[in-house]
């Protein structure tokens, strides 16, 4: 039975990317004998927006929700649509109304890649940060008061339930049992704010004896921000909040040298609905048309959303290879942001060749 995959290559470099990610995706659909089925759509983009004006059709969920994953390239392209327009109106759109709770995004040090944390090597940074991705600080519950005027009033809520933080935090708890250390930290800043994380606390203490293998400690998001620069290495699995989730899961790659490689992963984990995958790196318009953004990020996307749909094997191999083409340097193959002189295609080409192999 064919997995059906949705294709939204979106803005900038994003329509850059995606072919490489297809192409390494069918290496490891061969390798692997996966019967993978790509659906292209041009919704999605800031282009799409300028014709119809909107990012979305009406009956986009009607058209996605029978998908098995959506596979995403960047959104945004400021100098044409407002960035609140272009996210708000897709990338969020697909979140909530697919209920991709978890937001999750790997961080590791890879072969060839210069961290700017000092004597740091691959294997010294390996872990992975856990985001609720639907409620907590981002609710849009809020409003204004008196505008314009000195009594202006600006209010917007943090909303969390128990359902939202429970499912988060058994996610991030599974995740870590899966991992050899087994060991899970919490971001929280119950110091300062008095009343919710105090509670979100209170359900990692009653979530964690569900978990008596799982060792457990918890950081207020300064220090542990502090912590993600001078100890990358206490860390396996980081559980957060909306907000703290993702500030961390844009520090935690920046670790590891380059955000640009990063991949990521918006999860509806039961499966009810689609999943979406989506390197980390945006849409780069200052470099988009010219052939030389890195496709890792859109490969190793690729990878999660096959471990995801229960190849582990063929995800594995791919993470594998993109290891493999960054150990051995070449720089007519690799390209400029990693120290090479190669495009796009150049170092997605040579990633699908070693998944093949």
């Amino acid at each position: 039975m064919a997995h059906r995959i949705a294709v939204i290559a979106g803005d900038g470099i994003g329509t850059e990317v995606m072919p490489e990610g297809i192409r390494a995706l069918e290496a490891a659909a061969k390798r692997f004998d996966i019967d993978l089925e790509f659906t292209t759509f041009s919704f999605g983009s800031c282009d799409y927006y300028l014709e119809h004006g909107k990012m979305l059709p009406d009956d986009w969920f009607e058209q996605l929700k029978g998908f098995d994953a959506l596979f995403y390239g960047a959104v945004g392209w400021p100098d044409k649509v407002p960035d609140h327009i272009s996210l708000w109106g897709s990338l969020l759109q697909f979140r909530r109304r697919f209920d991709q709770y978890i937001n999750l995004r790997p961080c590791k040090l890879m072969p060839g890649i210069k961290s700017p944390l000092a004597g740091r090597e691959p294997g010294d940074i390996d872990f992975y940060v856990v985001r609720e991705n639907t409620e907590g600080e981002y609710s849009s519950i809020g409003g204004k008061m008196y505008e314009g005027t000195e009594r202006e009033i600006v209010l917007q809520e943090t909303v969390m339930s128990r359902t939202g933080v429970d499912r988060v935090l058994k996610y991030a708890f599974d995740l870590a049992q899966t991992r050899p250390r087994k060991k899970l930290t919490s971001a929280t800043k119950s110091n300062g704010i008095s009343i919710t994380m105090p509670y979100w606390d209170e359900r990692v203490a009653e979530m964690a004896k569900s978990y008596p293998d799982i060792a457990v400690d918890k950081f207020h998001i300064d220090i542990l921000t502090a912590n993600f620069v001078l100890h990358p290495d206490w860390f396996d699995v980081v559980v957060g909040s909306n907000l703290f989730g993702d500030i961390l899961s844009d520090l935690g790659p920046a670790c590891t040298g380059t955000i640009g490689i990063a991949p990521s992963a918006n999860i509806n984990p039961e499966g009810h609905f689609p999943s979406l995958f989506e390197p980390v790196h945006g849409s780069a318009p200052d470099i988009a048309g010219k052939g030389i953004a890195n496709p890792i990020g859109q490969v190793w996307s690729g990878a999660m959303m096959l471990e995801h749909l229960g190849y582990k094997a063929a995800g594995d191999a791919m993470v594998a290879a993109i290891e493999a083409v960054l150990g051995e340097g070449d720089s007519q193959v690799l390209t400029r942001d990693v120290g090479g002189q190669g495009t796009t295609e150049s170092l997605g080409k040579a990633i699908a060749k070693r998944i093949a192999e």
